[in-house]
């Protein structure tokens, strides 16, 4: 069969101080028009999608970009063309946004989407907007229960909302009444928590989702009946197998060297952007990581960090 012909096109989320989105109207005359989309437009031949962002957001909405991350792509096949959308987060520009073909903007939030209707393509980019940039891992083992149940709360105070009970050495038994411990303290911060067993585990857990190993998203035959699930990737195929399961994040790493995996091979930089290039899914790097590693994660593409001990100040 042969490999269908995808439009390419540049799509920008642009956020604000707020933490809001901005959302375009399609103008009249166009396919689609009066639909709510993510601003942006074809790459030209010749052009990369960093410079047709840059160029759309100039033409479109009046905007010069100053700082611009890759972020996430994806395919969507319209009833009239097969597109391949490249997401750029956008936190920086000059000007105000002002409708050139005047079309119709708006900056939203999730949870508060009051336009209406959105383009179908745009469903999983904002649920993966809903996922905050750092994904903390605990260490309860390492620290204690108390001191660890300490440092949670402090992390969430500080802003903290998503966080996976990874706890290999306590029994089942031990893990659930923990993990109910770290959900209590979590739901006063209206914070997510994920689980890292088995699905059934996490479902007896109260917990927001499920967190797979890389072992059990290769043996996995479909995607766990749970609000949320995340996996832990280490290449090329298992980033495929999570893509066809459709998990909603991957961490992947390591990046760098960490004192968890003494030895383990590394992936650099370099080698991680590789990996997410075409990648549809939010990726956290992981591995090593620090809060000072956001920008560089950002640079490559990564949707945020993943921490274990660099989430607890260890």
């Amino acid at each position: 069969m042969a490999a269908v012909k995808r439009v390419e096109v540049a799509a920008a989320v642009i956020e604000n101080a707020r933490g809001e989105f901005l959302l375009a109207q399609r103008p009249a005359g166009k396919v689609y028009a009066g639909y709510w989309e993510f601003p942006g437009g074809k790459v030209e031949v010749g052009e990369s999608a960093a410079d047709a962002l840059k160029r759309e957001l100039h033409e479109e909405l009046g905007l010069d970009i100053e700082t611009a991350y890759p972020w996430i792509t994806r395919d969507y096949d319209y009833a009239h063309a097969a597109v391949r959308l490249r997401f750029f987060r956008v936190l920086k520009w000059r000007g105000e946004p002002h409708g050139r073909e005047q079309q119709q903007f708006a900056w939203q939030s999730i949870g508060k989407i009051n336009v209406a209707p959105l383009l179908p393509a745009n469903g999983p980019i904002l649920r993966a907007l809903a996922l905050p940039h750092v994904y903390a891992i605990s260490c309860a083992t390492e620290t204690g229960h108390d001191a660890f149940l300490i440092k949670l709360e402090r992390a969430l105070s500080a802003g903290l909302r998503l966080t996976q009970v990874r706890e290999k050495a306590m029994a089942a038994h031990d893990l659930i009444a923990f993990s109910r411990e770290v959900l209590s303290l979590a739901r006063r911060f209206d914070a997510r928590v994920l689980v890292n067993a088995t699905p059934e585990l996490a479902a007896e857990c109260g917990a927001d989702g499920v967190h797979m190993t890389a072992g059990a998203l290769m043996s996995c035959a479909s995607r766990p009946a749970l609000p949320w699930c995340g996996a832990s990737c280490h290449n090329a195929a298992e980033l495929k197998r999570a893509q066809e399961l459709g998990v909603d994040f991957v961490v992947l790493g390591p990046v760098a060297a960490t004192p968890s995996h003494p030895g383990a091979q590394t992936l650099g930089w370099t080698q991680f952007a590789g990996l997410l290039r075409e990648c549809p899914l939010p990726v956290y790097a992981l591995g090593g990581m620090q809060s000072a590693d956001m920008e560089q994660a950002w640079q490559c593409g990564a949707h945020g960090i993943a921490m274990l001990r660099g989430a607890w100040n260890l």
